[in-house]
């Protein structure tokens, strides 16, 4: 794998709503991986591609091959996260990212409550056999933040 990809933090706001907690109004440990997908997917889309898209026009899609998840303090019901991620690795067929869902204190200071790594394998969605990042998206990977510009999560709330 290269190590040779953008190092850009992609940032998207999520409150937590009552259906994603408990009785006792922590997040079920299931949700941070939903929260996780949503930020990769609002990623791509700021790249400028629509999974759905991927799968009609060029029949790749992007799927987790695998994921590991540290829970280090319990989100609550309604609060404003924040989940990040960034791109660390990328190979011909595969891409490793980090991920964080952060959590802003009245103080003006961030805590972590869970950080993952989740791999993705690109595959054809005809045969789900591994294949080739096409050119143009692992371009847009290699791009620099100056070229992407900044996201801003609490402005897309």
């Amino acid at each position: 794998m290269q190590n040779n990809c953008n190092i850009k933090i992609f940032s998207f706001p999520i409150r937590v709503y009552y259906e994603d907690t408990d009785a006792g109004g922590v997040v079920y440990h299931a949700k941070y991986l939903n929260f996780f997908e949503r930020c990769r997917t609002e990623w791509l889309r700021q790249l400028g591609y629509e999974q759905d898209e991927l799968r009609l026009t060029q029949n790749i899609l992007f799927v987790v091959s695998s994921l590991s998840i540290d829970y280090l303090r319990p989100a609550l019901f309604n609060q404003q996260l924040i989940v990040t991620t960034k791109v660390t690795d990328l190979g011909a067929s595969r891409l490793i990212m980090e991920q964080q869902i952060l959590h802003e204190l009245k103080t003006g200071s961030t805590e972590i409550l869970a950080q993952g790594s989740v791999t993705l394998a690109c595959l054809d969605s005809n045969k789900f056999k591994p294949k080739r990042i096409p050119l143009e998206i692992r371009e847009s990977l290699l791009i620099t933040e100056a070229q992407i510009g900044s996201s801003n999560a609490k402005g897309n709330i």
